[in-house]
């Protein structure tokens, strides 16, 4: 087996069957270091430029990922290796460059028919104005989320209001939308906290 249908190989058991190709041919012809590592709770994805000892840059992408969240984040990570590759440290990480990287990237993704409906749509939201993040795009990220297997938690927003939830240890009770973000109330210090309406929590027994 060649390095390129070995690489398509590995990718096949993260990434949607259709855009396989579409990603390793990306992956290999930009020379990047691709790594695919155990779940971080605050990044899906990480780009670090000229590591140390090579003049390879490196892309790391959590291996927890559902197959579309997958797609997007290498998508968000490649963007940042382009605009490196054109720019270096001259433009702001997530600014215009980024975003035309980025959009122009995802437009074959966003373009082909094998791409579910919600998604498309939801892309088609996002695509002309990017954020620094999927998890900041409620529209994206709440697409995404819809592919997620094996899930032992729910988002806030899926609650009534008033029901009592678990994160981070803590109990809280959920109160009124504020615009992306719920005000919710601690229930052992009563203080009140704004929790982003697509944060994953477990129901309080």
């Amino acid at each position: 087996m060649d390095k390129t249908s070995k690489f398509n190989h590995i990718l096949s058991k993260y990434l949607p069957e259709e855009f396989v190709s579409y990603v390793a041919d990306l992956i290999l012809q930009s020379n990047v270091k691709f790594k695919i590592v155990a779940p971080r709770r605050s990044k899906l994805g990480d780009f670090k430029a000229s590591i140390k000892n090579t003049n390879k840059s490196q892309i790391t992408i959590n291996g927890d990922l559902n197959p579309y969240a997958f797609l997007i984040t290498t998508l968000h990570e490649l963007a940042h290796l382009y605009t490196y590759n054109s720019y270096k440290h001259r433009v702001s990480p997530h600014g215009k460059e980024w975003k035309k990287e980025f959009s122009n990237l995802l437009e074959p993704v966003h373009s082909d028919k094998a791409l579910p409906k919600d998604l498309k749509i939801a892309l088609s939201k996002s695509i002309n104005n990017l954020k620094a993040s999927s998890c900041s795009d409620i529209h994206l990220s709440r697409a995404l989320k819809k592919f997620d297997t094996q899930k032992k938690t729910v988002t806030l927003e899926e609650l009534e209001e008033n029901t009592y939830f678990i994160i981070n240890k803590k109990t809280y009770s959920k109160g009124k939308l504020r615009r992306t973000r719920y005000l919710c109330k601690e229930i052992s210090s009563g203080k009140t906290y704004l929790i982003h309406a697509l944060a994953e929590v477990n129901r309080s027994a």
